[in-house]
């Protein structure tokens, strides 16, 4: 028998927003444009310039589509102001560039990175941002293993872009795969260097590692993801990774030990000592960097990077404020950097440093605006990692794994810049704008923009709230009785 209830009858369930059609597809997309920026290389050597460029083009306008049409929440005033500078100063740079044409091309590139950052960045919290990054990894890190194999079991032989058999006639340098999975040789993977193999490992041990620590379900394939990009790495055998990993462990034992200080003037003396740490390490390895690198089987002058170094200071000096115009990387077709600095028979496509890289093309406006970006970067990221979540007068919100990524990701970038000139490309870039943008948008996980609310407040706080808004609700629906007047 039907009973009477005041109450109204309940809205029908619907799935929570999170596991919604429209956002797992907006996840799935999301996923596909870090797979892009991840393994950029990859569809070079698959599709080629035109395809590659058919691509961008393709996915900008979706992009786009997609950013208008759904309107996440963006507090516009929060941009990251210097990142955009430097990309403004980079398209200014058309006006007195030495090599126009190069710069329009790579210029466009720029500004499609950074869109795709900004999207990614609003479109995600911080959890799904992560998780969308791991996703992204781990078809980048199965591919590979499934290339090598595929190259080693069936072609047996190494080849070269677009899948062309190598025929003896070509630089080694330009192997897609070397078919050296089974002979103990550096692997190449789906990107077709070894080195970005190996820093795309290593960012995926981390993200996973922190997927991990966050409680991600299904934590035993996380385990096996782990393992593979722990096989890659080692294969991939790169002196530079190698290096950023130790880096990374020492940043991270610093968030370790900062989150763990509670004394007042502890984290002053943590400060002090990693400082020094830090100074007498980079001492070590300026000045013991012939024995260092003969370990990792590498050169005391970083296998001919202080040829390269030199003729690109020696390039900057000659438009030193302003510098020779923008082209990251360098276009080889361009007169002037065709067979301008040749190693191993190739033409060489970027400074190996990414501080020298921007002082050539953008002068030392250009190094000031990148200093800003990587200063300010730093500084939230770290912030971000070692102090607890607060936003009220609650102190002991405990911390979040999530707020790891920003800070290992940076590390990775800032030492993979030294020799490198990576994070002004592809997904250096990406994830610096990205993780720049994010941390001013949202400087607290699950706090923030519509996307990141919802899940910080504890259980017991949400029931204290729900039954004091019953308790008012019934207050309200209580009849109200005048007094009577006294009789006269």
């Amino acid at each position: 028998m039907a009973a009477l209830s005041s109450h109204p009858v309940a809205p029908a369930p619907t799935a929570p927003p999170r596991a919604s059609t429209r956002h797992l597809l907006l996840r799935a997309y999301c996923i596909f444009m870090l797979f892009i920026a991840l393994a950029t290389t990859f569809w070079f050597n698959l599709l080629g310039a035109i395809g590659l460029a058919s691509l961008l083009g393709a996915t900008l306008v979706a992009t786009l589509v997609i950013w208008i049409a759904g309107r996440p929440h963006v507090v516009w005033r929060r941009l990251p102001w210097f990142a955009l500078a430097f990309v403004a100063w980079a398209g200014a740079s058309l006006i007195w560039s030495s090599w126009r044409d190069a710069t329009a091309i790579t210029w466009a590139v720029l500004v499609f990175t950074t869109v795709q950052a900004l999207f990614l960045a609003s479109a995600l919290s911080w959890r799904g941002l992560v998780r969308a990054v791991a996703s992204a990894l781990k078809w980048v890190m199965g591919l590979s293993l499934v290339f090598e194999l595929w190259v080693s079991l069936v072609v047996r032989a190494p080849i070269l872009p677009n899948f062309m058999l190598w025929s003896g006639q070509h630089e080694t340098e330009l192997y897609w795969s070397r078919n050296n999975l089974f002979d103990g040789g550096r692997i190449q993977g789906i990107v077709g260097n070894a080195h970005l193999l190996g820093i795309a490992a290593l960012v995926a041990i981390i993200v996973f590692a922190v997927r991990i620590a966050s409680g991600a379900p299904r934590r035993g394939w996380l385990y096996g993801w782990i393992v593979l990009s722990l096989f890659l790495l080692w294969r991939a055998n790169s002196a530079t990774v190698w290096l950023t990993g130790v880096a990374v462990a020492v940043v991270f034992a610093t968030v370790w030990l900062m989150r763990r200080a509670s004394r007042p003037g502890e984290r002053t003396r943590y400060y002090l000592g990693f400082a020094a740490i830090a100074v007498i390490g980079g001492a070590a390895l300026v000045l013991l960097r012939g024995p260092i690198l003969q370990v990792f089987g590498k050169s005391g002058d970083f296998t001919g990077r202080t040829e390269i170094w030199a003729a690109v200071l020696a390039r900057a000096a000659e438009h030193p404020v302003i510098g020779s115009g923008f082209s990251t990387p360098w276009l080889p077709w361009v007169p002037e950097f065709d067979h301008w600095i040749v190693v191993n028979g190739l033409t060489v496509f970027h400074a190996h440093n990414m501080w020298l890289d921007v002082l050539m093309q953008l002068g030392i406006v250009g190094v000031v605006l990148m200093a800003g970006i990587m200063l300010s970067l730093v500084w939230r990221a770290w912030f971000f990692a070692v102090d607890r979540p607060r936003f009220d007068l609650v102190a002991n919100r405990p911390y979040s794994a999530v707020t790891l990524v920003p800070i290992l990701l940076t590390a990775v970038l800032l030492v993979q810049g030294l020799v490198e000139s990576r994070p002004l490309m592809e997904w250096g870039w990406l994830f610096i704008v990205m993780f720049a943008f994010k941390l001013k948008q949202s400087p607290l996980v699950d706090v923030g923009p519509r996307e990141e609310r919802g899940s910080l407040r504890t259980r017991a706080e949400r029931l204290t709230e729900q039954a004091q808004a019953q308790a008012r609700r019934a207050q309200q629906r209580a009849p109200r009785h005048t007094p009577a007047a006294p009789k006269a």
